[in-house]
């Protein structure tokens, strides 16, 4: 696959914010393409502009410069509406905090995109329970987040991130935090669950152990984007 047919195709992406009358240039001029399957993983030091690239690649901000292409389909100027339909059917997303609903099971966080996308409720529990139970919580099914430990409430908002089949996987210190044992399990299945789906990762860290078992190690460095 050429990079042109990249699952993630970001060019020339650049983004300013303003405080105080001084501009902060956090990212310059990005280049980044992610293919099918492939895992890359996005280092650098708190603040130096990982969670802006993961927000403006998920759509959820727009950047001053460059484009945005998801699947070929040039995103850039999309319509919010168009933006959140793209978010739903195409990318998947989790958080640092897993971010799940406290009212609801396990079960009903995982089944909740679908529901959404309008998939039926015994097809959404159906997939619910295969991705719960491929992460060994088959009797966690009924748990609210407040009866699971923070492994298992980040393993649920794993499956509920690729509960729609996205195409693309987009992580914001995943495992950061979680104990390192437990940071270690819940990457494996990270890992696992990607190679297994054929997805597209693109999986910012802190921990430079984790990221050099992708298969692509990028860091953001005063705004720009280097291999490692």
């Amino acid at each position: 696959m050429s990079e042109t047919d990249a699952v993630l195709d970001i060019r020339s992406v650049a983004k300013a914010f303003h405080q105080g009358g001084v501009v902060l240039n956090v990212l310059r001029q990005i280049d980044l393409q992610v293919q099918t399957g492939e895992t890359v993983a996005l280092v650098g030091p708190s603040g130096s502009g990982k969670s802006t690239l993961l927000h403006i690649a998920a759509l959820l901000e727009k950047p001053d410069s460059g484009s945005v292409r998801i699947c070929g389909t040039d995103c850039t100027d999309m319509s919010d509406a168009a933006r959140t339909q793209t978010r739903r059917d195409k990318l998947g997303m989790v958080y640092q905090f897993h971010h799940l609903m406290p009212e609801f099971s396990a079960e009903e966080n995982v089944m909740m995109p679908m529901l959404i996308k309008r998939i039926s409720r015994q097809s959404a529990n159906s997939r619910a329970r295969e991705l719960l139970k491929g992460f060994g919580l088959g009797d966690r099914l009924d748990h609210r987040p407040a009866r699971l430990s923070g492994g298992e409430q980040q393993r649920v908002a794993i499956a509920r991130a690729v509960a729609n089949e996205p195409a693309i996987l987009l992580a914001d210190e995943p495992t950061g935090n979680l104990d390192q044992q437990t940071a270690d399990a819940v990457f494996e299945n990270l890992i696992e669950l990607v190679r297994k789906h054929s997805l597209a990762a693109l999986i910012a860290t802190h921990n430079f152990e984790m990221a050099q078992r992708m298969d692509r190690v990028m860091s953001l460095q005063d705004g720009v984007l280097v291999t490692i």
